[in-house]
């Protein structure tokens, strides 16, 4: 009861202009950088950092491979997903997100609904995420914001993997990079604003004035 209080209330609030419950999307191939700014880009909206890996790891204990085989085609069939050329694993790559999407959806009208804001930060955030008018019912209203760090460079990636992990990893990279691209298109396609990994100095003030 006091949970529905607390809610009710915030929603008031926001209808009288005093607060508004924003979410933030930052997304992008994996590699690029973006879980290195997600908590400085969250901070001037007073947003919390939430991982998208952390609701895939859900997502696979809590569905079958029978409704959701993409979600666990990587688990139960490695050498399938690996032996993949570059179009079947983006094709891999956005099943996955689609699903993602559905999940995320309801997260985010969870959020627009009762607040607090949130930052989601994940490779499979899609673009066409950002663009929904309504989110399982609830109206966006402007308050669904969303920035994508693209690196045009495989080999920069394949330096990054190396660094983050310390393990040679080029095929991990060639597939980071043909997403990346995907993703490229896809917001200049949608008019969702994107932004270049590099220079990495200016990254986060970037990134910052996009979601402005």
């Amino acid at each position: 009861v006091h949970h529905g209080r607390v809610a009710a209330g915030r929603r008031r609030l926001d209808r009288e202009g005093v607060t508004e419950s924003t979410v933030l999307l930052l997304g992008g191939a994996s590699g690029v950088g973006k879980s290195q700014i997600a908590s400085d880009v969250a901070a001037p909206f007073g947003a919390s950092v939430v991982a998208v890996d952390d609701f895939q790891v859900v997502l696979e204990r809590m569905t079958s491979p029978e409704r959701y085989p993409e979600l666990h085609r990587w688990r139960l069939h490695p050498e399938e997903v690996l032996a993949l050329d570059d179009a079947g694993m983006l094709a891999h790559t956005r099943g996955y997100a689609e699903v993602m999407a559905e999940a995320l959806a309801a997260v985010i009208a969870n959020h627009l609904e009762s607040g607090p804001p949130i930052l989601l930060e994940g490779d499979f955030v899609l673009p066409s995420l950002a663009m929904q008018t309504t989110y399982d019912g609830v109206a966006a209203d402007g308050r669904v914001r969303a920035v994508f760090v693209v690196e045009e460079d495989e080999r920069q990636l394949a330096r990054n993997f190396l660094a983050r992990e310390g393990e040679d990893q080029p095929r991990r990279a060639r597939a980071s990079w043909c997403y990346s691209e995907w993703l490229r298109e896809e917001c200049d396609r949608l008019g969702v604003p994107a932004i270049s990994s590099r220079p990495w100095t200016t990254t986060l003030e970037r990134a910052l004035a996009a979601l402005r």
